[in-house]
């Protein structure tokens, strides 16, 4: 571990004991209440709580909203890791790997995944970026279209049905309202222009008009990188579309179409402990020779119906339908008779309808309101394999048919039933379906065919006290689950096929909050706790495919701290949060191999801190600075090897000018401004012992945009 990794961890207790979170909450609360204004960060609003509009200050849950402002940014907007590092609760990284997208987890619960998001469910416009078995992909949200994102954690997420330990939703912006509200026609345009260490580059379009009929929003951007690593290069496109028609007083109609396209990705693979300290740029000499990478396409598009019945009743109804294409080369040959292939190529296409309706009401003078809803959702995929010749595909080692489906029913009641009292609960019915038709029969490999359906009825309760106008008290209990994922479920110990026999694993859930808006100030305080049975967890690996098994009791509990305040022309905000995370049974993850009654859930960092202050010299110029932290973590169930702990800080600013007709920002970042080395993010569980993805050193990142 570095000297500054040291220094700054050490301020932070490796334990940190219920009764001194609680008197650190009430200090908190006991300083914040000897003020009285109201700030602004407590009245944004979001929907993800109860699908219903209201404040954030309001909301039932541990809810945070980040608003994005794309031409103001002081980053590429490249990944969710630039912008959600001040959300407590939230751990989201950048791998420096375009072939296995970003590392996301909640509280917790996403950690053990070692490509994709799992664990969290992801969404777009309300339209689900997560797979109906639970897999998900973070990268292709368009973050240069977006305008807010917003993060849920807690018990109350498990009304968004399987694989939701949190709520991730990106919303991307409307047209302009301005020219809506005129009745006149209004357009904007931007350019983007960036580039950057490791030669990043950045271009990128945007285009929004309309009038108070239609409008639309159109954004097009293109990233590439040689990468910080050998054999990491990537490239993307990504285009954004959305058209907003008010048919109505009483109607809108959202039409989305979204693009992705990433025609390359070289996969640098994980390094060993003795390797990435020797040089953490190198790459094995697997990645080479043969040729590790993905290629991704993916189209999708969806509409979304909002229609108000009555003055108190209205309804939502979606749409969408997409295809994803993916060939990916593994390092690996696949020409095992067991194994099924270095090279996959898969093919797939989903879509999904959903309809809800809220309705409101007054119960003895206090308003009353629930909504109703149906979700049916399905994907299905051509997958192949083939034998891995130094990067070629060879001949055929796998052929089947994979389906994923969900169905789910759900309600939610929320009643204030005192002045000051609010109550909260709700219940999803969700039966989610995995089947395999196998197509590559032979003596060596059998059929391989077969299907499992899985119920699961998910509760919430909640209870919400508004002591005042400054401070909100809640608590929350619920029952989630997450399936296995297809790709989980692929291999099996014993013979060939698929392992239909893992259990979802099912947790409860419990919190305790309090949000608090005083003068400058906004803080949110959480204590949490999550145990799961049948944790989906790994058992061996063969032939490079990792075997699955289902273990019981595992324990996810912590405490989540946010800050945020204005000084006249400074802001800061911070981020804490203590996460103990445990087995609390043991297990054998292979033969003989023990993991051990109170080991702890790989991936998982006991603490996190992240700091950032910002100042407004000007109208025109800005700059900040950040301080991101974390206790080293476990990349191993058994608890073999860990990543050290480190802090590092990074550093931004902006200048904003009028030239004409045309608005120009321009701004730069440096990130890991003192040049430290540090394990970025692990893959857990590597059957190679390759479980360390290096960071980059300090980086350098410059652009400007320009609108008219």
């Amino acid at each position: 571990m570095n000297s500054t990794a040291d220094f700054s961890l050490s301020l932070i207790p490796r334990r940190l004991p219920r009764s001194c979170i609680a008197g650190l909450m009430l200090t908190a609360l006991a300083s914040a209440l000897a003020q009285a204004q109201t700030p602004a960060s407590q009245g944004e609003i979001v929907v993800s709580a109860s699908r219903a509009a209201q404040t954030r200050f309001d909301a039932p849950a541990a809810i945070d909203v980040v608003t994005v402002d794309a031409f103001r940014a002081t980053s590429p907007l490249v990944n969710l890791s630039e912008l959600l590092g001040a959300v407590p609760g939230l751990q989201i990284r950048e791998r420096q790997n375009y072939a296995q997208d970003l590392q996301v987890s909640v509280r917790g619960f996403g950690t053990r995944s070692t490509f994709g998001v799992r664990g969290v469910r992801i969404l777009v416009d309300d339209i689900p970026a997560t797979m109906p078995d639970g897999q998900g992909q973070a990268a292709t949200a368009s973050l240069s279209a977006a305008s807010r994102i917003e993060v849920l954690r807690g018990p109350m997420a498990q009304m968004y049905g399987n694989s939701a330990g949190g709520v991730l939703q990106v919303f991307t912006r409307n047209p302009p309202g301005a020219a809506a509200s005129r009745g006149d026609e209004a357009a904007t345009a931007s350019i983007t222009l960036g580039a950057g260490s490791d030669q990043q580059r950045q271009i990128g379009a945007s285009f929004a008009g309309g009038s108070e009929l239609i409008g639309a929003v159109l954004d097009v951007s293109k990233y590439s990188t040689d990468g910080y690593r050998d054999h990491s290069a990537a490239e993307r496109t990504q285009f954004a579309g959305k058209i907003v028609l008010r048919a109505s007083a009483a109607t809108t109609v959202t039409a989305m179409f979204n693009q992705f396209d990433q025609p390359i990705a070289q996969d640098p693979l994980g390094l060993t402990q003795a390797a990435y300290e020797q040089n953490p740029r190198q790459v094995i000499a697997g990645a080479v020779s043969f040729d590790t990478r993905k290629k991704i396409a993916q189209q999708q598009g969806g509409v979304v119906l909002d229609h108000q019945l009555a003055d108190n009743d209205a309804l939502k109804a979606r749409l969408y339908s997409g295809t994803r294409q993916v060939n990916q080369t593994l390092a690996l040959s696949g020409s095992a008779t067991n194994s099924s292939g270095g090279v996959v190529d898969l093919d797939r296409d989903y879509g999904g309808v959903g309809l809800n309706w809220t309705h409101k009401m007054r119960v003895n003078g206090l308003p009353l309101s629930w909504v109703i809803g149906v979700e049916a959702d399905q994907l299905r995929e051509l997958r192949r394999g083939f034998v891995n010749n130094a990067g070629v595909a060879g001949d055929l080692r796998r052929d089947e048919s994979d389906r994923a489906r969900n169905r789910d029913i759900f309600g939610q009641i929320d009643w204030r039933f005192a002045p000051d009292w609010r109550a909260t609960a709700g219940v999803r019915t969700s039966q989610v379906g995995l089947s395999v038709d196998d197509h590559y029969i032979t003596a060596a490999s059998p059929n391989d065919s077969g299907s499992v359906d899985f119920h699961n009825t998910s509760p919430v309760a909640g209870l919400v006290w508004h002591a005042s106008d400054a401070l909100n008290v809640y608590a929350n209990l619920g029952r989630g689950f997450e399936t296995p994922t297809l790709a989980e479920s692929a291999y099996r110990a014993v013979g060939t096929g698929p392992n239909l026999s893992l259990l979802p694993s099912t947790s409860v859930q419990a919190e305790l909050g309090a949000k608090i808006k005083s003068g400058r100030h906004a803080i949110d305080l959480a204590l949490f706790d999550a145990r799961s049975k049948n944790e989906i967890v790994p058992s061996t690996v063969i032939n490079g495919r990792a075997i699955y098994q289902n273990a019981d009791g595992v324990q996810r509990r912590g405490a989540e701290a946010g800050w945020q305040a204005s000084w006249n022309s400074l802001t800061t905000r911070l981020a804490y949060t203590w996460l103990d995370a445990r087995f609390q049974k043991a297990f054998y993850s292979a033969p003989n191999v023990l993991v051990a009654e109170g080991n702890r859930l790989p991936g998982a960092p006991e603490h996190s801190l992240y700091i950032d202050a910002q100042y407004q010299f000007s109208k025109a110029l800005m700059a900040g600075l950040e301080l991101k932290a974390e206790s080293q973590v476990q990349v191993n169930d058994v608890n073999t090897a860990s990543a050290p702990g480190y802090a590092l800080w990074n550093a931004r600013t902006g200048y904003a000018l009028r030239l004409g007709a045309a608005d120009l920002f321009v701004f730069g970042r440096i990130d890991n401004l003192l040049d430290k080395r540090y394990t970025g993010s692990v893959i857990v569980n590597d059957g190679n012992g390759r479980f360390f993805e290096p960071a980059p050193g300090r980086r350098f990142f410059m652009g400007v945009r320009t609108a008219l």
